[in-house]
């Protein structure tokens, strides 16, 4: 495999957090480079250069909070980290991740595969247990924990624990302008959409009971922020939208290395 570069997203202050993901990953004999994950709990909306309230709210049916512009900040900030590094590939962790397996072992069978498959992969969850809409292309054994590659062509929820390729990262970096969603809700639009996105079942990285920091926000749950009056109809119709486009793109999926 070509180099893979690991990455940590953890608030300053959270030396807890960054404990225990050091340990649980030199389990494995993995190192990693901390990033600073940037703090939104505290943010004022109104002065966030990059947020689409308008846009927001007609998408999710509500507004973000401070903390999910700071996890979506972050990961842009990571993927910018790894452009300017020479690894071909990103694995990045957020600090409550918890790996089920070595994910450095998995990757580096799993990617050789994926290139040939898909030379244009851009991005990979590998720290979502809910699958759906799905094309299964290869089994793994690691350690005794066993999982298979899928293209997930209904992208899964959350980034604790995904890959990149370059070109995705690059992609993500260039082609960001405005938010309008959670930085998980916009790798399910932008994957279903395009393709390239691609899954393990059962997942090889979970998360720990702890609460996520970086989401975190003062006083105010994200779930119940500012939601307008059509909430769980634009809620119902992004789902039902996102979920007829990636059906569409599953009976596309052609596999590139003839099997």
């Amino acid at each position: 495999m070509q180099s893979l570069d690991t990455y940590v997203i953890n608030l300053d202050g959270s030396d807890d957090r960054l404990n225990a993901i050091s340990q649980r990953l030199a389990g494995y004999g993995i190192g990693f480079e901390r990033i600073s994950a940037v703090d939104g709990r505290r943010l004022d909306l109104s002065a966030v250069a990059d947020y689409d309230a308008d846009h927001t709210e007609r998408y999710m049916g509500r507004s973000l909070v401070g903390g999910e512009i700071g996890c979506y900040h972050s990961h842009l900030k990571v993927a910018a980290r790894f452009l300017q590094s020479d690894a071909s590939y990103a694995l990045v962790l957020e600090d409550d991740a918890l790996p089920l397996c070595n994910p450095v072992e998995l990757l580096d069978r799993a990617l050789a595969d994926l290139d040939a498959i898909d030379p244009e992969w851009l991005l990979i969850n590998i720290g979502n247990n809910k699958l759906k809409i799905a094309t299964p292309l290869g089994r793994y054994d690691t350690g005794g924990y066993q999982c298979e590659l899928v293209a997930a062509h209904y992208f899964p929820m959350t980034t604790s624990a995904i890959v990149w390729s370059r070109e995705g990262a690059r992609l993500f970096v260039e082609q960001h302008q405005k938010m309008f969603a959670p930085v998980d809700n916009y790798f399910r639009y932008w994957l279903t959409r395009t393709g390239h996105g691609y899954s393990f079942t059962p997942p090889p990285v979970t998360t720990t009971d702890a609460a996520s920091q970086i989401l975190a926000s003062a006083g105010r749950g994200r779930k119940t922020n500012k939601r307008k009056w059509y909430y769980g109809f634009a809620k119902q119709y992004r789902l039902m939208q996102d979920k007829l486009i990636a059906f569409v793109k599953k009976t596309q999926f052609r596999r590139l290395d003839g099997k």
